[in-house]
This record gives structure tokens, sequence and C-alpha cells, in this order.
């Protein structure tokens, strides 16, 4: 018995030892070349295990300073009836690839060529067409939040590849209305990036102020239903390493959209100060003042504050996780008169 157990370790012990001395030739074997089809289409060759194996540069070149304060108000005339008309133009694609972080590349579905899409802005009664055209592989809509008819939801009026509709209906109500497409699988083509926002105005106007737009998003690069990145206008990190420059005393608005899928919540921290906030924007009186709200997906509304002080101002996603994968920025609020929305 002890030697047939002697015989049976040291065939083990030689079995380990071949594995071992093995090594090499699976090392040797991973440099193979295998193909890939990447999600967009992309037939890419590679001897690595790739996660999501892109080797092209960016296609798309964003940037979210001039993001943060642009406004879109269409072409504008005037009906028969006397009322506003703004026409809008706005086009899908699936098949741009952006460098959403420094070696990180990601192929992006955009609305006109961006993550996040335009933000439109019109005023309450306005009349808006907009001119859908699908440039992308897939079918894709827009659906926007808001009052409108049935035909004008698109839900149930799908866009084939290089097709086109026309959405007609009047700007309503006051506040802040996200938009995004709605095929299925819904959340495919929100991670990807179709979204952006709608902004409609009081007649009467809002006071004058420095306004901005901050469309809280994240980034799945792994295909693992979870967000490898946390963002305010898609890149990680950006108003921490470019500050947005406000000045002391002057009045800030910023319309805030939360469009983060995997997560239940999103919110919004601003250091060294409280703001007034409107939910949805629908009403012209604040519901709270405070320095912190919480948003569930496609929440949304209005923040107004005003610094005093100059200096540096951290502002952030207090559930830690995102502020740490990209979402937390930073103001320079300045008081020496420098540029601002009154200049």
């Amino acid at each position: 018995m002890i030697t047939r157990s002697r015989a049976v370790l040291a065939a083990v012990l030689v079995a380990g030892l071949s594995a071992i001395i093995a090594l090499p030739m699976i090392s040797d074997a991973q440099t193979e070349r295998r193909t890939f089809v990447t999600h967009n289409g992309a037939i890419v060759e590679t001897s690595g295990d790739v996660l999501d194996p892109l080797y092209t540069p960016s296609d798309v070149e964003f940037d979210p300073d001039e993001f943060l304060r642009n406004f879109e108000y269409g072409r504008v005339s005037v009906s028969e009836t006397g009322q506003t008309v703004r026409e809008f133009t706005i086009v899908a694609r699936d098949d741009l690839i952006q460098e959403v972080s420094p070696g990180v590349f990601y192929n992006v579905w955009t609305f006109n060529g961006t993550v996040p899409g335009p933000t439109l802005r019109a005023t309450e009664g306005d009349l808006l067409r907009i001119h859908f055209f699908n440039n992308g592989s897939k079918a894709h809509t827009i659906h926007f939040h808001g009052i409108h008819p049935a035909g004008m939801d698109g839900v149930f009026e799908p866009v084939g590849s290089g097709g086109r509709f026309l959405y007609e209906f009047e700007a309503g109500p006051v506040g802040v209305h996200p938009y995004h497409c709605h095929i299925m699988p819904l959340e495919e083509h929100i991670t990807h990036g179709l979204y952006g926002m709608l902004i409609v105005d009081p007649k009467n106007g809002r006071a004058p102020a420095d306004e901005m737009v901050m469309v809280l998003n994240g980034l799945d690069t792994d295909f693992d239903g979870e967000n490898n990145f946390y963002a305010a206008n898609t890149i990680p990190f950006y108003y921490q390493h470019h500050p947005i420059q406000i000045n002391a005393g002057d009045l800030v608005r910023i319309y805030v959209a939360n469009m983060v899928e995997f997560d239940p919540i999103n919110n919004f921290h601003l250091h060294g100060n409280l703001y007034k906030y409107y939910p949805t924007g629908t009403d012209v009186v604040p519901s709270f003042y405070t320095d912190m709200i919480t948003l569930s997906q496609t929440e949304r509304g209005i923040m107004e504050f005003t610094y005093e002080h100059p200096g540096k101002y951290l502002f952030h996603a207090h559930k830690v996780e995102f502020s740490e994968k990209g979402w937390t920025g930073v103001f320079l609020v300045r008081g020496d008169g420098g540029a601002g929305y009154g200049s």
C-alpha cells in the first residue's frame, strides 16, 4: 500500500511539473491572431483578449466647455396665425468612436454627432418642427418628455436606417424635458448616447443669469451592465481639470438632467453654497433651498445660486463611487469682474 501511494504521489508531482514546463507553450499559443467583430461591425484581428477592440482614433471631437453654454433656438419663422415656429434638424448615427478618457475609445450613438445631443430651446407655445434623419444602421426615434400628440411620441413610429420623420408639436409645458431614442432594447440606445435636452422657457422669460446645461451620464465601456465612468457632460473629470469660470455676485442657472442607466439614483452636491431648486422646472417658485439633490433616471430640474466669495468650489455626485469615477468638477469664482454672462 505504501509503495502504491508513493507511486501515485510521484505521478502527481510529475504531472504538476509538466504543467509548469508547459506554461511557455500556452503563452506561445496566445500569439496566434484571432478575428473579432466589434459591437459596431468593424472586423479586427488581435492576439490578445480585448474588451472593446476599437483601434481607431476618435471620430468625435466633443468639447464639454462649448456644450455647457450652447443653446440651439432653431430656424425661426412666424406662421400665418402669428405663432412662432422653430425648426430643428437632428441626425442620428451609431457608428462614431469617441475617446471618452485617455486611451479609452467607445462606440457612441449620437444626435448631431455628440453625446449628449444638442440642447434645444424654445418658448412655451412655440410650434416645434424637428426634422429627424436616421443615418444609423439601426432603427432610431426621438421621444420627447412633455406634452404632445400620440403620433409625435417617438415610440410606435420606428425610423429605419436611411429613414426620416417630422416631429411637430407645441412647446410645453415650461421646464426641462429630456429627449432620447425609444427603440428596444431601450437600455442599449440610451447608454450609447442617444439623448439630449429640450428647454421650454416661460413666455415672460426668467431673470438674466449665467446659464449652463449639465447632463449627468455614465459609460459602460466593457459592456457588463455596470458603468465604468460617470460625468457631467460625458467626459470624466473634465470640469475638474478645466474649472468652470463664473463671477462672484452673478446669478448662475443650471439646467440639469440625469441620464445615467444601471444605477437607481444620481445626485448633485455643491460646495460652499446652497441653491434654489425647481424640480422639472415647471414652476417659477423653487421647492427647495439645499446643497444636494437626488435624481432618478431622466429626473431633471433647474438650480440657481450665487457665489459671493471668490475661489475654487467643488461640485460632484455625493455617491462617492460616481465622483471617484469621473463625476466631479470645480467652479472657479472670480472676483475681478472677469468675463461673464452679462459682458
